[in-house]
């Protein structure tokens, strides 16, 4: 597998925030990444970095204006609010009848949480220009040579910096009903490896069911064909399954997503919706067949909604924003069948794109990136519709995937009282900005109240276990040869970058920065 490539760009401070309105309050660090994989991304976003893009950015949190906490909601345990479900009816209603109040919703700005690098250019600004040929490392050998060259050096590295804890992946999405004060991150607490299969009974199998429940399915399934979703163009049908088992038999229990999305509809429904996934990045064919329609749609988006001049919502900027990716394209024998990534979410109408909601499916999650839509729609709540949506696919995959059963919201603001609707999906935690640990929202909040900036875990003896521990193995690429720091740090001539390559690998945590490619020019 290759390895990521990144070139750190160091920090930004003192530009724009759309959140609070000030004019140089917003810091943050940032990285172009050439390629990078979904396990490195994963390890990134838990220690509260967020992409655009290709530029990777962190919020430096102790100094930016306005905090963002990284916001995760625990999809398998999540239960729909009234004004959750009142939503999902809303688009029901219009399905089947055809006749909702076309009075404009107040939507929730599920996309806004990217509003401080949209709304600046300063990633654009800070795009490569190296070579593809410079960032192509030589032959492994000559990779192991320089490696040999700083063990002979007399330098010696410890092997096991981070601690090896195997996690029971079925475990790991069980316990999420029973709040604790802290749980470390996946990051902090797991060996990074493509995500195995989980241990005891075989979860990619279905489960064990009622006869009654068998019966029910059947019937169903002959009427999901009006509410349909896929992904590059097959039916999930193992999917659309699991959300009918999920559909609830007893009256007297809460209906969740499922009873919503998967509600029989009569035969002479008004519309039909379909949500297909398709990829891209790499792009699939079915994305390069529908890009023209899918930039129509951003434009007028931008155009209407944040109010962009006709010239701005260019091919190039919807392209890099909202298509280029720096993951790669990855599949496992346990993980979900549409492989590991980065997507567009398309929804039909009628045999029109309506909405897109841009996601990266990782080994541990779905992350929300962005979502645009037709403006003719905003009364059906899109922005909450689609969440709720993006909620109900990362428990069709965790299915396949047990380790998959997180929904990333990206940042939760509670500065900016419009961001805070974020924690209405529950239950949902934060992630604390010292040792990277999760803690439930409920224990953040009176936190917040009081500052706007406040560290969650409230062991003050934890420390962030994947903190830089040794600078010289952080890895390197110059000059198209793979090394550690230390072997570089010797052949570089000129002023000493080593403050820089510091700041980089602090941030990343050491675990990432072994495995990353930091390019030196």
């Amino acid at each position: 597998m290759p390895a990521a490539v990144v070139e750190y760009k160091g920090w930004k401070e003192g530009y724009g925030c759309g959140y609070c309105g000030a004019a140089r309050g917003k810091v943050s660090a940032g990285m172009w990444a050439h390629s990078m994989t979904v396990q490195d991304y994963q390890d990134l976003i838990d220690r509260g970095w967020r992409r655009s893009g290709k530029y990777v950015y962190k919020p430096i949190m102790n100094q930016t204006c306005c905090p963002q906490y990284t916001i995760r909601c625990r999809a398998l345990h999540f239960q729909a609010s009234k004004s959750h479900k009142k939503v999902l009816k809303k688009m029901l209603k219009f399905i089947t009848k055809g006749d909702v109040s076309k009075v404009a919703s107040e939507e929730e700005p599920m996309d806004s949480h990217i509003e401080d690098v949209a709304t600046c250019d300063f990633p654009y600004k800070s795009e490569s220009q190296v070579s593809q040929s410079e960032l192509t490392p030589l032959a492994v050998d000559q990779a192991e040579k320089v490696e040999n060259e700083d063990k002979d050096s007399g330098e010696t590295k410890e092997e096991g910096n981070v601690p090896k804890v195997e996690s029971d992946s079925v475990q790991i999405c069980a316990d999420k009903d029973t709040p604790v004060p802290a749980e470390p991150s996946h990051s902090a607490k797991a060996v990074h490896a493509p995500p195995k299969p989980g241990k005891g009974a075989d979860l990619s199998k279905p489960l064990c069911r009622k006869a009654k429940d068998i019966r029910k399915e059947r019937k169903l399934q002959k009427l999901l064909q009006n509410q349909t979703g896929t992904v590059e163009g097959s039916q999930l049908q193992g999917d659309q399954a699991f959300l009918l088992q999920n559909s609830k038999s007893k009256t007297n229990q809460p209906k969740n997503i499922e009873d919503f999305v998967c509600v029989p509809l009569p035969d002479d429904a008004r519309h039909k919706l379909e949500v297909r996934v398709v990829r891209s990045s790499p792009p699939s064919s079915q994305f390069k067949a529908t890009f023209q329609e899918s930039y129509q749609v951003y434009k007028r988006y931008q155009m209407v909604i944040h109010k962009d001049p006709p010239d701005k919502p260019t091919i190039n900027q919807f392209t890099r924003f909202l298509c280029d990716s720096p993951l790669e394209a990855e599949h496992a024998p346990n993980g979900p069948e549409c492989g590991y990534g980065s997507f567009h979410q398309q929804y039909w109408l009628d045999g029109k794109i309506i909405a897109v909601g841009v996601i990266d499916i990782l080994p541990y999650c779905v992350s929300s990136v962005y979502l645009y839509y037709d403006p003719d729609f905003s009364f059906l709540s899109l922005g909450v519709y689609s969440a709720l949506r993006e909620i109900a696919f990362t428990r069709q995959l965790c299915v396949k995937a047990p380790d998959l059963c997180f929904y990333y919201m990206g940042f939760y603001i509670h500065s900016c009282p419009k961001m805070r609707y974020k924690g209405q999906y529950k239950p949902s935690d934060l992630l604390c900005p010292e040792t990277y640990v999760w803690t439930p929202i409920e224990q953040c909040l009176p936190l917040l109240e009081r500052s706007k900036y406040s560290r969650f875990n409230q062991d003050g003896k934890a420390v962030d276990e994947g903190r830089l521990k040794e600078l010289g193995r952080v890895r390197v690429l110059h000059k198209r040869t793979v090394m550690p720091y230390s072997v570089y740090k010797k052949r570089r001539k000129g002023p000493s970058d080593e403050a820089n390559v510091q700041q980089y690998a602090s941030l990343v945590g050491q675990t990432c920065s072994e495995r990353m490619l930091l390019f030196r020019s």
